[in-house]
């Protein structure tokens, strides 16, 4: 991927650290498949009878995903794909007898590749949106939120915000949907517009406010909650959690793909290995009980 800021090095390397990101720039395919020697999900026959006939055959599950979002999606030191999202996708994959293969790309690439029958599956933190309903289905897994994160001892404001800089990662709701909207309000009210500093991947997003290029950053609440506590000296969360909505496996529209990827999910819902994975990543929280398609409702 293209990083439009250059990072100070060191402090560069002392971020992607903590995450465990490693930045791989472009598309990157991986054949890395799921380890059955260890894997403890038992194939849903029910769910592969719902499988497309040329996926089945395949017996390979194409997933893609942007791998800069830790904890959810990030990259380890090989640049394999990681984090509890990439752990329950894996687990989608297995409940259908497939092996998962993953490719890394922009985030704004997955769901044109989705349409195009490129991928059968992203899994990228997708927050379920009527708009993006439009063009691919949603199988619904978390309910998240928006939080901000600012210094520790800001006096950051998310609703009072105008004329600061605030950065987000590229093609998230918080840059194509609250941005616009905060901003709006503020040149509404007379007052300065929100300048928002953009970057490709999430570790970047979160430098720029330790560095003091941006006053806070929005992100979904797992990413912010799992910033903070990595970098609590420097990082606390301000404001409340808000626009809750549902995050989504997103698979192409009217298809057999979704069906049987909902019905792999509710698998692993009745079978008690998604809340499994969910305690894991501390987000237990915002499980659900049904596999909902196209829960969305904003």
């Amino acid at each position: 991927m293209k990083i439009r800021y250059a990072l100070p090095a060191m402090a560069a390397a002392a971020l992607l650290t903590l995450t465990g990101c490693t930045n791989t720039d472009g598309a990157t395919p991986t054949d890395k498949p799921a380890d059955s020697g260890t894997s403890t999900v038992k194939v849903d026959d029910a769910a592969v009878a719902l499988l497309p006939a040329e996926v089945k055959d395949s017996g390979e599950l194409r997933i893609g995903t942007d791998a800069e979002y830790p904890p959810n999606e990030y990259k380890d030191a090989d640049g394999n794909p990681i984090g509890w999202g990439v752990e329950l996708a894996t687990a989608v994959s297995e409940k259908l007898g497939l092996a998962p293969k993953w490719e890394i790309m922009g985030f704004d690439s997955i769901i044109p590749r989705i349409q195009e029958n490129g991928l059968d599956m992203g899994s990228s933190s997708f927050t379920d949106t009527k708009e993006r309903q439009a063009s691919v289905d949603f199988v619904n897994f978390l309910n998240a939120g928006s939080q901000w994160a600012a210094p520790v001892g800001s006096d950051v404001d998310p609703n009072n915000a105008c004329g600061l800089t605030i950065a987000v990662q590229a093609t998230t709701v918080q840059d194509t949907e609250e941005m616009p909207a905060r901003s709006k309000e503020c040149t509404d009210a007379g007052k300065e517009p929100i300048e928002v500093l953009r970057f490709d991947g999430q570790p970047e997003v979160t430098q720029s406010v330790i560095d003091g290029r941006a006053a806070a950053f929005s992100a979904d609440s797992p990413v912010t909650g799992d910033a903070v506590a990595k970098l609590g000296d420097k990082l606390e969360l301000v404001g409340e959690l808000f626009d809750a909505a549902p995050y989504g496996f997103a698979t192409q529209k009217d298809s057999d793909m979704t069906k049987a990827v909902q019905a792999a999910l509710q698998s692993l819902m009745d079978d008690g290995t998604y809340v499994e994975i969910l305690k894991k990543a501390g987000i237990e929280s915002g499980a659900l009980t049904t596999a909902t398609i196209n829960a969305g409702e904003n």
